[in-house]
């Protein structure tokens, strides 16, 4: 059951907390780079794409014209990243917690690096919908627990939530929320009258919800604040060349639930 005193203090707040995803728009400049680069404790990653003007429809098309490099800062060993099926770049290599990484990307004579440790793995201590009564109607909440050391301080998380396998929301969380060890974070999902809700919230039966965790650095959750923001692009997060996105070094954890709206109890 999802504590009380968590949606007493959320539920006004639901609508408003969470985002759909990381959208890069910049407005009367030419395109700007955007490197989304993750490293987990099984791949490097790296996304490619060019900003989109206010105003036009988001291309994410992939950007494959680029030399891409991993450098272990800590053992010196370096990997060359190239692109797979969906142009993204990829290296079948996991980061060593507590490592240092380097992620340098170079492309059209410009070369942009960001480095980051290798944080550790975060446990998901529960997944679960309730429905909640809100006075235009009900509304299915999820909520994801998860586990935080209560010995040490200003630890940050990013929360993922997919849909069938595309992202649906996203939320980042620091451990000021921790009580006994546990973190709960929750999203506003689904109204219960699907006819009411527009195709980017809704949520049908039969349908697969992933929840992923992963800790963050306090410069990338600043970054994750920033951009959740209207019309900001976030802070800079690498050196050299102009760009924007991010460089994340960290184990993601998942887990998953099927939405079956008749099977979700009231909280």
């Amino acid at each position: 059951m999802i504590r009380k005193y968590m949606i007493c203090g959320a539920a006004a707040m639901l609508l408003a907390s969470c985002e759909k995803e990381l959208d890069f728009k910049y407005h009367d400049i030419d395109p700007l780079l955007v490197i989304e680069g993750s490293l987990t404790a099984d791949e490097a990653t790296v996304a490619l794409t060019l900003t989109t003007p206010m105003g036009e429809p988001m291309d994410d098309s992939r950007l494959t014209d680029a030399a891409v490099t991993l450098h272990d800062l800590t053992d010196g060993s370096e990997v060359t990243l190239l692109p797979g099926s969906d142009g993204d770049y990829i290296a079948p290599t996991g980061g060593v917690v507590g490592h240092d990484y380097r992620l340098v990307v170079t492309r059209d004579g410009e070369s942009y690096s960001s480095d980051c440790k290798m944080r550790p793995a975060v446990e998901i201590t529960g997944l679960e919908f309730n429905w909640i009564k809100m006075p235009y109607d009900d509304v299915a909440a999820l909520q994801v627990s998860f586990a935080d050391n209560a010995d040490t301080d200003n630890d940050y998380y990013w929360v993922r939530i997919y849909r069938n396998g595309k992202i649906y929301q996203w939320s980042y969380v620091s451990d000021i929320l921790e009580s006994g060890g546990i973190i709960d974070e929750v999203f506003a999902t689904t109204r219960k009258d699907i006819d009411e809700e527009d195709d980017d919230s809704i949520l049908l039966d039969g349908d697969v919800i992933t929840a992923t965790v992963c800790k963050i650095s306090r410069e990338m959750y600043d970054y994750l604040e920033a951009i959740a923001q209207p019309g900001s692009n976030g802070p800079r997060m690498f050196e050299g060349g102009f760009c924007l996105g991010y460089f994340l070094a960290s184990p993601v954890t998942a887990d998953e639930i099927v939405f079956h709206p008749d099977e979700i109890p009231y909280f």
